[in-house]
Formats: structure tokens, sequence, C-alpha cells
């Protein structure tokens, strides 16, 4: 999904569960600018960004889900949490869900609570509380996935309007880890029905989950009378398109959504990158 909204930009997509060796085969493919030089941190103390769009030179790497992988160095660590379970039972792997204590919070320069607007008040207190006795002075902002539109399967420059789906029979299908805020999301766009079918996350579909959702489909239409409409996320789109054109004459639709920061005690999606910027600005620096 990355690889299909960078396309075309300077961004590199690499992909492996040894982030390490990945990182390091990116590098010895492409080169790197080391941004501690004296001429890097000169721009970046200057607030401006050092661009290479015309050099394959790896300038900073992103990692997703890469806290517990020591092995790398990080210069920022930023800790997402899903407000939903927060740290489900507080146990480790494979009681719980955590794969480092709460402790490890020390380490992180901020935390975002994900999908806060479907968080109580209490509950988004609650979860402030257990960062703070972790760490006191640890920044912490909020964020949702907002719906944009839809896109057919079997036509992605397609872009259909939320209200498109307004009092329609909906069957959303997912193989995500929080299918519950994609289902709520549908739910607010205001359909007729919406029915679900979760499978586990990063699930790749198989012939006999295509013939699943046709069944549930055609239990949708006996008892409403019309045809029902199929939403996917995008991650589920990309992980292999072709397989729910299957889903044919029934229609498949793909759900886009956009991250947004939710302004809660003044924090902003613009002090969340001021906050970056200063941060790395003072780690690039190192000792005087």
């Amino acid at each position: 999904m990355l690889g299909r909204h960078l396309l075309g930009g300077p961004a590199k997509i690499g992909v492996g569960a040894n982030r390490a060796a990945v990182a390091a085969a990116y590098f010895e493919k492409y080169g790197y600018v080391d941004p501690r030089s004296s001429t890097s941190y000169q721009r970046l103390r200057l607030n401006k960004v050092e661009s290479h769009l015309n050099s394959e030179k790896v300038g900073a790497v992103i990692l997703d889900d890469g806290m517990q992988h020591w092995s790398l160095h990080h210069d920022l660590e930023v800790v997402m949490v899903n407000g939903l379970v927060l740290w489900g039972c507080c146990h480790l792997l494979p009681l719980g869900p955590l794969r480092e204590p709460l402790t490890a919070l020390k380490r992180a320069d901020v935390a975002v609570i994900h999908h806060a607007d479907m968080v109580s008040e209490q509950g988004l207190k609650d979860a402030e509380l257990m960062i703070r006795e972790v760490k006191e002075s640890l920044p912490i902002f909020y964020t949702r996935m907002t719906p944009l539109n839809f896109f057919e399967v079997s036509n992605i420059n397609s872009k259909l309007p939320l209200g498109a789906l307004c009092n329609a029979i909906i069957l959303c299908v997912s193989a995500i880890g929080s299918a519950n805020a994609f289902v709520n999301a549908i739910e607010k766009i205001g359909a007729s029905f919406v029915d679900r079918l979760n499978f586990s996350d990063h699930h790749i579909f198989q012939a006999r989950d295509v013939d699943l959702i046709r069944r549930r489909l055609e239990e949708l239409e006996d008892k409403f009378g019309s045809k029902p409409v199929v939403v996917v996320t995008e991650k589920d789109y990309d992980r292999d398109a072709e397989i729910l054109k299957g889903l044919y004459p029934f229609k498949v639709l793909v759900l886009c959504s956009a991250l947004q920061f939710l302004s809660q005690k003044g924090c902003t999606e613009k002090g969340f990158k001021k906050l970056l910027e200063e941060s790395l600005r003072v780690k690039l620096r190192g000792p005087n």
C-alpha cells in the first residue's frame, strides 16, 4: 500500500522480518547520507529539509513496528498505542500482546494514542495516567482514522464519495489488527445494515475465503432483497487485488482513509511535527 501511494517519489520501501538486514541491504545498494555530518546538521539547524530527489542515497529510515529491534540504532522513538485495546492484559508474549514491559516507554520520545475518537474521556485519562506513571514528561498526542472515499476493486482510478453507500447493505471484510475501528467507520456513513467478516491480522485471502464471503453475501441478499456491497480496507486490497474480483457480480469497494491528529490539550499535528524536528535537532547535534 505504501509502495502504491509513494510511487514516483524518493522513498524506498523495504520489507522483511529482519529489519537490520533489510536496512543494511538498502544502505549497501543505494548508499546513505550521514545526518550527523556537519553539512547535514547545519541544514537541519537552519530548519531546511535536505533534498535527495536527484539522489538515490538514503537520508532517513522510518521503521514500522521496530522499537523492539535493538540491533538497529534509533534516533527517535514514536510509540503508537491502539486506544481501543491499550496494553491488553499487560502481559508479555505469549500470554499477552506486549513485546516488552511497559517500562520500555522510558525510551520513547513521544506517544500517540490512536483511535482516540472511539475512546471515552475517562478511557483517555486512564491511558494517559498509565503512560505518565512510566515517563511523566513523555509528550502524548491523539489520532484517528478519517474515511475519505471509496474506489472500486475493478477500477483503482474510480473515486466514490462516502455518501455513495448511504442506505446500502454492506458486508465489511477485513484482515487487520483493529477491525472494530473499520466497521465503526462504515456504520457512521449511513448504511442501512452493516455485517462483518473478520479474518486474522495479515491473513492472505484464499479461494475458500472468497466462497465464504460469497455465501454470506447471498444470505444478506435473500434477507434484505437487494444486493449487498463488500467493503475492504486498502491494506486488504493491496495484499491481493485480483482475488477480490472473484466476488463478481457483487460490487467490492475499498475504503480510503487518512490519519488525522485530534486537537486535545493543545496537541496538534503542527505541534507533533515541531516536536519531531526539535528532538532530532538535539539528538543529531550530539554531545558538545
